[in-house]
């Protein structure tokens, strides 16, 4: 029984999240329009839990869940920029989205990055620095990951020549004072 859902990259118009809010049976939305044909962030979430959205831009949506209720909560979506050169960008945007508020923080998203080189197969190793810097950024906002039960990877490439890559680039973190608020949280890599 799901109450809020965000997606990163809909790569769809308002049109069509409409029809994809009418179907789940949501009965709010906010979102942030794609580029051309490419990008977009949409949350839904239902009548009984109060969501304020506080930010958005191309990646991230941050809200408060439940303000007025007696453990109010933030919750990022979140879209880690795709280009690499610009991945300092989305690490920069975390930093400043963690300077805004103390309260119990979950962030859940598309980071486009891995934390080590076993969250990769195939295609040549990530360098070292450009992980470090999205661990570093993990730190600083006090994230802690919360694992996954599931198939290790949440995305993929295949090439006509037979060869793959497969990455670990979705994933849920949260501050220690959110995860105390809601201990047993698991989080499931479901197939698509």
């Amino acid at each position: 029984d799901l109450s809020v859902v965000f997606i990163a990259e809909t790569w769809a118009n308002e049109a069509r999240l409409n029809y994809v809010q009418s179907r789940i049976q949501f009965d709010h939305k906010f979102f942030v329009e794609r580029i051309n044909r490419g990008g977009g962030l949409v949350l839904f979430w239902k009548n009984g839990i109060e969501v304020d959205v506080e930010s958005s831009s191309l990646n991230h949506i941050d809200a408060i869940v439940n303000r007025t209720s007696e453990k109010p909560w933030r919750f990022t979506g979140f879209y880690g920029e795709p280009e690499t050169h610009r991945r300092f960008e989305s690490w920069n945007l975390l930093r400043q989205l963690h300077r805004r508020s103390s309260l119990p923080w979950l962030c859940a998203g598309d980071f486009n990055e891995i934390v080590k080189q076993s969250e990769k197969v195939g295609g040549r190793l990530r360098p070292h620095s450009q992980m470090q810097q999205f661990r570093e950024v993990l730190d600083k906002c006090g994230f802690m990951d919360l694992g996954f039960k599931g198939f290790p990877f949440t995305w993929s490439k295949h090439w006509q020549n037979g060869s793959s890559v497969w990455e670990r680039l979705d994933r849920v973190v949260a501050s220690q004072e959110w995860f105390s608020d809601f201990p047993g949280t698991i989080v499931h890599h479901v197939d698509s």
